[in-house]
């Protein structure tokens, strides 16, 4: 058993990683890509074993350097483990410059740096996992000259104490570095359920985007406005131009009311946000002229009135305007696609006798659409008063509201507009402004995204799987009941499971329900387990107690929005003092364990 060089031990560890790493991108390409790419691990795998030579070569020269200079177990262990993460983040630096400088155009270095964490936790945890598996070869390598290090034959019986304290002190220090890489190791399973998340909620996406294709998009709409067209005569080269010009005459006032009914439509297992709006529009267009525009050249014949309206499938019914007691229908198509580029128009009958004069106007429409509904205030003093029996709004664009009243039953809003508030005039010859810029408007919200909450459960991963691991490793060390690895895996997965638990339960169901759902099986797994393990009841009530602890401080954070940041760093604080507070009694060195150590 003594006859592990630092060579053959190297070669185990080499071999080991890269099968894992090759493997490990294989089954990557399968699931992200498709199993035609599976073959990507046996190109991966020579890569690797070529790649890896320089590391190969460096671990073999510094072994029994390692070993020369340092006579304590534990800094033998903590040095070769420092070179190998030293190793791991070049490796992951490298392939992160590979894969992202010269096949990504435009990427940026955010984008560099989280290749490159991804491939160095890749390339780590397969280092860490042949570390686990050849454990017992590195212990004997590490540990084969301790014995030489025993003094006089006198004092054999006090050397046997001490090495027998030194090697449960190296036990402990080597189960703590092997629990602190299994904690980066089970951090990766959380990056495929990360982008299973993404991905239903990509799925979720398309058919909103489905049924909203058949149903009715977001909605912008721009109330009527007059579109006035005109001949100019100018000399070219001596030859008269004649060009078709127009100008544009806005509403001198106007007011809009209206309300938006909202329905769910269910699709498979997803709930898709629909809504019917009901506007009325009244006003008065001012007719006046551009002063550079000679009246007698204006064709009031042609002379239309526009509305704008983003999806034509929303239109449930005819669309008329009443101006002076008349009715105009609207068609589709617009004369001019300076405002907008999509609407209705419809010919409208104005003279020379018109100008200066007043014209009232009013506008019923009906207007379906989902998630959101925008106005823009193309007139010179205009109000709308919009209310809705959704309770979950979104006001936004480029104006709040100046009052609105917002419960669970629905909410009611009140916007407000001068000619002091906008940078045109009610007259316009070119409209040179970007309309979507003066945009308001209600984006109805669905507060129960259970995706959302799922993926910021995700993201405390970390502290699922690093405050369980602690919990373990110290009650192993209390109890002096050894969990293996293989045992601290199988609670990893447990903890991993959680989360595609509470993706598939929430789907069908709120998520709060979801969430207690799925902790409540995991941690009754867990106690259940380690009830087995340590045989005490007591002990499992421990782990059962302090899990839910965890499991509900998660809660509390994901529920939080706002002040999610000082409750999480307060709560963090707490667990480290009571983590402090209960292995303060620990001998960490072992029992009656009061030598010097030098190097």
């Amino acid at each position: 058993m003594n006859n592990i060089t630092p060579l053959r031990l190297i070669i185990k560890l080499w071999v080991t990683a890269c099968l894992l790493l090759s493997g490990g991108i294989g089954i990557y390409f399968v699931v992200e890509v498709g199993g035609d790419k599976f073959f990507a691990c046996i190109h991966a795998l020579i890569i690797s074993l070529i790649g890896s030579t320089p590391a190969f070569a460096a671990l073999v020269i510094a072994l029994p350097v390692i070993k020369k200079l340092f006579k304590v177990y534990i800094l033998r262990i903590i040095f070769f483990f420092s070179i190998i993460f030293f190793l791991s983040i070049v490796y992951g630096g490298l392939a992160g410059v590979i894969i992202e400088t010269p096949f990504s155009k435009y990427s940026s270095f955010h984008s560099f740096l989280i290749t490159t964490a991804e491939c160095t936790g890749g390339v780590l945890a397969a280092v860490i996992i042949a570390c686990i598996i050849y454990i017992k070869f590195i212990n004997l390598y590490f540990s084969s000259t301790n014995k030489i290090n025993l003094k006089m034959e006198a004092h054999s019986n006090q050397s046997a104490v001490q090495t027998t304290n030194a090697s449960s002190s190296n036990k402990i220090w080597i189960k703590g570095l092997i629990t602190g890489g299994l904690i980066l190791l089970m951090l990766i399973p959380t990056v495929f359920v990360f982008n299973l998340i993404q991905e239903r909620q990509q799925r979720q996406q398309e058919v909103k985007l489905e049924v909203s294709s058949k149903w009715a998009g977001e909605q912008n709409i721009t109330f009527p406005y007059l579109y006035i067209p005109y001949t100019l005569t100018t000399t070219q080269n001596n030859k008269i131009v004649m060009e078709q010009k127009s100008f544009f005459i806005l509403p001198d006032n106007l007011n809009v009311s209206g309300s938006v009914t909202t329905e769910q439509r269910q699709r498979s297992i997803y709930t898709v946000l629909l809504y019917n709006s009901s506007l009325n529009a009244k006003g008065n267009f001012n007719i006046q002229v551009p002063a550079d525009v000679d009246t007698s050249t204006i064709k009031w014949n042609e002379a239309k009135i526009c509305l704008g309206i983003s999806d034509f499938k929303g239109i449930e019914q005819k669309i008329a305007v009443v101006i002076n007691n008349k009715n105009y229908d609207f068609s589709a198509s617009l004369p001019s696609n300076e405002i907008d580029s999509t609407g209705l128009s419809a010919p409208i009958e104005l003279s020379a006798n018109d100008l200066n004069k007043s014209i009232s106007f009013q506008l019923p429409l009906k207007i379906k659409g989902s998630d959101q509904l925008h106005f823009t205030p193309l007139a010179g003093n205009s109000q709308f008063n919009l209310s809705s029996n959704w309770g979950s709004p979104s006001f936004d664009g480029n104006t709040l509201p100046g009052e609105r009243d917002l419960d669970k039953q629905g909410f009611q809003a009140n916007w407000s507009f001068s000619k002091a508030n906008l940078p045109f005039n009610t007259t316009i010859k070119n409209f040179n402004f970007k309309k979507d810029d003066y945009a308001f408007g209600v984006t109805l919200l669905q507060p129960a995204d259970q995706y959302a909450k799922t993926l910021r459960c995700v993201k405390y991963a970390i502290l699922f799987i690093g405050l369980t691991y602690s919990l373990f490793f110290v009650i192993e060390i209390m109890q002096k009941k050894p969990f293996h690895p293989m045992q601290y895996v199988l609670v990893g997965l447990a903890l991993i499971v959680f989360f595609t638990l509470l993706l598939s339960i929430s789907e069908f169901m709120l998520f709060d329900v979801a969430y207690l759902i799925a902790s409540l099986a995991t941690i009754l797994l867990i106690t259940l387990y380690s009830k087995s393990h340590f045989n005490s009841w007591k002990i499992a009530g421990v782990f059962a107690a302090t899990i839910t602890s965890i499991y509900g401080f998660i809660y509390v954070l994901i529920s939080l929005e706002d002040t999610a940041l000082l409750v999480g760093s307060i709560g963090l604080f707490v667990i480290l003092a009571l983590a402090m507070y209960g292995s303060r009694k620990i001998n960490w060195y072992g029992n009656n364990l009061n030598q010097h150590i030098s190097i």
